[in-house]
């Protein structure tokens, strides 16, 4: 079994963003168990072979293959860079943002950078899946893509490479026998490899599939909305994510800033899309978590709600509270209750 190295967990945000990339843990305790053959080329955190300098800003690659039904998956979860998944054998459960599929052989994927998806359904499939993520600098959808030195596609082909890539929402592409072929050569590449000696036909064998991606999308049906890209798409991804975060101390500030913008634009966005300021939707869903712990945990002494939600003091929490429900938190829960009991 291909051993399997790994470093430390990354905080991959900028500027307080809350955001974590995925650690595969999952399908790390699936090799280590025997359950799928897995080899890979990898950096940061990601699990395989440790990759060298000559390809910075290529995460990781590679594949693992199931040839028995799975008991593991990889759940919801998000990578810092854009990621491609090829699935040359087998069927696989997948899912990305609000679309759930299931994948055919021959199937490929396109994951734009911190964009939501999963795999399995709660388990993964039996075939053999690779994948590829490469890191072009992005932490927030309407930030610029840098791509690695080493990638060599003329400015026009790029350029045209980067509004494709970010201005459309089409998961799942039929791969075209020549990235079937180029998947191939990356398959014999992964195995010839060591300690980096495949760095040169790594960068050729992404180069060309890059090159073929243009070619895929020149003969399909894209459409193209640059709303994904906008400013206000970041503010929404930080906003649905608030709920996960709420004992964190925010202020606006921090808030803008882990959404990648000033506070005067994600202020904007945020009364946009939500029809409250930033403060206001935090203490909105604070409370809406501390009503629902009210009721759920009695044990629970209400110092003890307002702290875990994320209120600076039992005082201020019980203030809020007043203000918004007309009574204290306490009183709140005997009403509840006493509904509860008397239906």
């Amino acid at each position: 079994m291909n051993k399997i190295k790994q470093d430390t967990l990354s905080f991959m945000g900028e500027n307080g963003a809350v955001f974590y990339a995925d650690t595969c843990l999952p399908l790390v305790d699936a090799t280590e168990r025997g359950k799928v053959e897995f080899k890979a080329l990898a950096r940061h955190h990601y699990p395989g072979e440790r990759l060298t300098q000559d390809t910075e800003g290529l995460n990781t690659i590679g594949y693992w293959s199931a040839n028995e039904p799975q008991d593991w998956g990889l759940d919801w979860h998000r990578n810092e860079g854009l990621e491609f998944h090829f699935l040359e054998s087998g069927i696989m459960p997948y899912s990305i943002e609000k679309h759930e599929m299931e994948l055919l052989p021959g199937d490929f994927t396109i994951t734009r950078p911190w964009q939501q998806h999963k795999v399995g359904n709660p388990e993964v499939g039996i075939g053999k899946f690779f994948w590829i993520i490469i890191d072009v600098g992005v932490r927030r959808p309407h930030q610029p893509w840098v791509w690695p030195d080493w990638v060599v596609l003329s400015d026009v082909d790029l350029q045209r490479l980067n509004m494709l890539l970010r201005h459309n929402e089409q998961p799942v592409w039929k791969a075209t026998n020549e990235i079937k072929a180029c998947f191939k050569h990356i398959n014999h590449t992964l195995h010839q490899d060591v300690n980096g000696s495949s760095s040169s036909r790594l960068r050729l064998h992404i180069n060309e599939l890059l090159i073929l991606l243009l070619d895929m999308f020149d003969r399909g049906k894209m459409e193209l909305n640059e709303a994904l890209t906008n400013s206000m798409r970041s503010a929404k991804q930080f906003l649905s994510e608030l709920s996960n975060n709420l004992a964190h101390p925010w202020t606006i500030e921090e808030m803008a800033a882990s959404s990648g913008l000033g506070v005067t634009r994600f202020t904007h966005h945020c009364k946009q899309l939500t029809n409250l300021t930033p403060m206001q939707l935090l203490t909105q869903k604070r409370l809406k978590w501390a009503k629902s712990l009210l009721i759920e945990n009695k044990e629970m002494s209400a110092t003890q709600v307002a702290f875990t939600c994320g209120f600076a003091t039992s005082q201020y929490f019980s203030t809020v509270f007043k203000k918004h429900e007309n009574c204290s938190p306490q009183d709140y829960r005997m009403k509840i209750v006493a509904q509860s009991t008397y239906n």
